[in-house]
């Protein structure tokens, strides 16, 4: 759930509270009921049917449907390590180190993490780099925001404005990802979690739904509190635009510092969630060994396609330093591909599992009824914003 809040959220929770000051507050706290309805039918999915999300696609309705999700997971998830890597580069060139020593330290730190490790480190080590995530909640204390304000301004919603729909969803599309839904539910399957952790699972989950989007929020907050309610529009592409701005405000040391450890944590774990959720996707559809408990010479193609995602977008921001500007579009994206993560997944969720466990009576509705609006929202203010529509 850490890995939710990556360096493309961060960026535009920063830029929703620069352009929106806290009107977009309230999007932040209305999502984590339903990033927790929907990562906990991965979890259930998982417990229960011991598949991961792209087998069960393919037992359940046939191999062309599974490589219909694999192709949007795999875009996704490059889009993702766009995001990651450009941000974790952008923290070094804050300390005047060029992005061919951050990069290949980068990928050297991911290719490691994962390739000499079982499930169970791999798992310690991320949530250990994603807990610097909490340096942002500094942030927001520092930045001394007017509670009356907040309140005041979260209630303001300009629905009627497509720059406003547009940040709506690259919200949307910034807390519900296609890798994350994968990342889970085959985590859950590699770790063989039973019927007996399901309580525990759910809580893990539920737990991790208020902290990611509560970091978003304090990013919002900071954002908001120290440029948009100070008359300063900056336009926050990157992070290098994002901690200049705030420095003023903030301290030139604590800021750097803070907004350091936070984009790095955030990232690196990003980055991990994201390239082996695709491997395990591909290798759920293909059939190829995929398990971090192998080793690496078992699961040639489960390691070597982490790897080479790892390696070909590391090569990538290198070569075009300017990818970062792609942050927010890369949420929208997410949010566009929407209909058919969640179709699928709700879809499982009614017909896969055991009949004891699948999504029945009024809970079903709700979870529908929740899913359409949020898709609906996504896709109109991604097209309306885009000016599609």
């Amino acid at each position: 759930m850490l890995a939710d809040t990556d360096v493309g959220s961060i960026i535009t929770a920063g830029q929703s509270g620069v352009q929106w000051g806290y009107r977009l507050l309230l999007v932040q706290l209305v999502l984590i009921p339903i990033l927790y309805m929907v990562q906990e039918l991965t979890v259930r999915l998982g417990i229960f049917t011991g598949r991961g999300h792209g087998e069960l696609i393919k037992e359940t309705f046939g191999r062309f449907w599974a490589w219909i999700s694999v192709a949007g997971l795999a875009v996704a998830t490059v889009g993702a390590l766009l995001t990651e890597l450009s941000g974790v580069a952008g923290v070094g060139e804050l300390y005047g180190l060029p992005r061919l020593v951050t990069l290949p330290l980068a990928a050297g730190g991911l290719l490691l993490i994962v390739l000499t490790g079982s499930y169970r480190r791999v798992e310690r080590v991320a949530i250990a780099v994603g807990l610097f995530e909490f340096a942002f909640f500094g942030v927001a204390w520092a930045a001394h925001p007017d509670l009356a304000v907040m309140v005041s301004q979260s209630v303001q919603i300009p629905v009627a404005n497509h720059d406003y729909l547009y940040l709506v969803a690259a919200n949307i599309g910034a807390v519900i990802m296609p890798w994350m839904v994968f990342y889970q539910q085959s985590a859950i399957a590699d770790k063989k979690l039973r019927p007996e952790h399901f309580a525990a699972a759910r809580l893990d989950t539920a737990i991790g739904a208020v902290v990611t989007q509560l970091v978003m929020a304090a990013v919002l907050i900071a954002a908001a509190a120290t440029l948009a309610l100070k008359g300063v529009k900056p336009n926050l592409t990157s992070v290098g635009d994002l901690s200049t701005a705030l420095t003023p405000y903030l301290g030139v040391g604590f800021g750097r510092l803070v907004f350091g450890l936070g984009i790095i944590g955030a990232g690196l774990v990003a980055a991990i969630v994201s390239s082996l959720a695709l491997a395990w996707g591909l290798g759920e559809v293909t059939g190829y060994k995929h398990s971090l408990e192998y080793h690496p010479l078992e699961a040639r193609w489960f390691y070597g396609v982490y790897a080479l995602a790892v390696a070909g977008v590391t090569l990538a921001v290198a070569i075009a330093p300017n990818l970062v500007s792609l942050n927010i579009g890369v949420q929208v994206m997410n949010a566009l591909l929407l209909p058919v993560v969640l179709g699928f997944l709700i879809a499982l969720a009614a017909r896969a599992l055991p009949p004891e466990h699948r999504l029945k009576g009024w809970y079903f509705w709700l979870v529908c009824a929740v899913a359409g609006a949020t898709c609906v929202l996504g896709v109109f203010g991604g097209l309306t914003g885009a000016g599609l529509s």
